[in-house]
């Protein structure tokens, strides 16, 4: 049976953990809205799902520091100078990369009014995505076929094709991973737009209805139509894109049919923080409406532009590396990068 948790839910969960949030009145900007704008960021060693080593939503002080200081060690491991005579890396489908100067995960756990979080999901209490049997099965399905497609670029992820960035990062629900983790908010009277680094993408939600585009027409990252509730800035996103469906991204990895509700709630809560809390509606995929939430910290700007098409060598080396495989009649085994 599907069981509906009403987005109310995740708002009492959201208030019952930032108490600081009721004393707290967002400045004005010059339409009278509550003033969203400025660069944020989401980067955070929490990710959406909670791995199986934590049995609770938060973590005291004492146990989050224990755990960045052994991310802190670990990192500064693979961010090691690349030894010059070590020779040439073993012929592998993956032989590695020179280290990890190019990442920007974040070096804290997320926090919420001082609660350090161990997954974003909030409902189910689990932590875990609630999937149901043909739900996980189109998943892993999906997961196969976007490792295991080598014909030509329309096959390949969104993100290796410049198009949308890797897992969900432009949204919605926006979620961080491995670097370009910054957002740009910018409002207007009748529009919010929020910049993405991560492939430069640009989001424009509307203010001055909440209809929906035809059903036919359905828009990467879907159609975001919002509005103001008191301080919050609330948005309901729909005809998403079946070409976006899965966004993969180790624990971060969501599947969502063209047919799922995606809602957003951005609450100004501190100075320097925004709460950005979100539901899925999706029955296609999961047994429930699940809830999330997680802290967009403030980043000093600006955003800079991410070319990804400019650089982009990665796609045609794949591409020419299966072409070759194939001459050789060699079995092509992808790579798990992207969770299951």
């Amino acid at each position: 049976m599907r069981t509906l948790a009403p987005f109310a839910l995740a708002v009492a969960l959201a208030a019952a953990s930032s108490v600081h949030a009721a004393d707290y009145h967002a400045p004005k900007n010059g339409f009278g809205q509550p003033d969203l704008g400025g660069a944020w960021t989401n980067a955070s060693l929490t990710q959406l799902q909670r791995p199986a080593m934590f049995k609770s939503l938060t973590l005291t002080d004492a146990e989050a520091a224990a755990l960045e200081k052994r991310r802190a060690a670990m990192r500064a491991q693979q961010d090691k100078p690349s030894d010059p005579n070590a020779g040439a890396p073993p012929v592998a489908n993956d032989p590695g990369g020179y280290n990890a100067s190019w990442t920007d995960p974040g070096v804290s756990l997320g926090r919420i009014n001082g609660q350090v979080r161990t997954s974003w999901i909030v409902d189910p209490a689990d932590g875990r995505l609630p999937y149901t049997t043909a739900g996980h099965a189109a998943y892993i399905e999906a997961l196969r076929k976007a490792r295991n497609s080598w014909d030509g670029p329309e096959n390949r992820p969104l993100g290796e094709r410049c198009i949308l960035g890797f897992g969900s990062t432009a949204g919605p629900p926006m979620l961080n991973v491995l670097y370009n983790n910054n957002y740009q908010i910018v409002q207007s009277k009748d529009a919010v737009a929020i910049l993405v680094e991560m492939n430069h993408d640009a989001r424009i939600i509307r203010l001055t209805d909440r209809k929906h585009l035809p059903s036919h027409m359905r828009p990467w990252m879907g159609d975001s139509v919002g509005w103001w509730e008191g301080d919050s800035l609330v948005v309901e996103t729909t005809n998403f894109n079946p070409g976006e469906s899965l966004r993969p991204y180790f624990d971060n990895s969501i599947l969502l049919s063209p047919g799922a509700k995606v809602t957003e709630r951005f609450t100004r809560v501190s100075p320097t923080q925004i709460l950005y809390q979100f539901s899925v509606d999706d029955p296609a995929t999961y047994a429930q409406v699940w809830h999330a939430e997680m802290p967009l910290n403030a980043t000093k700007g600006p955003v800079y532009e991410y070319a990804c098409h400019e650089g982009n060598y990665a796609l045609p080396g794949i591409l020419a590396g299966a072409r070759q495989a194939e001459k050789d009649g060699k079995k092509i085994e992808a790579v798990d990068v992207s969770g299951g």
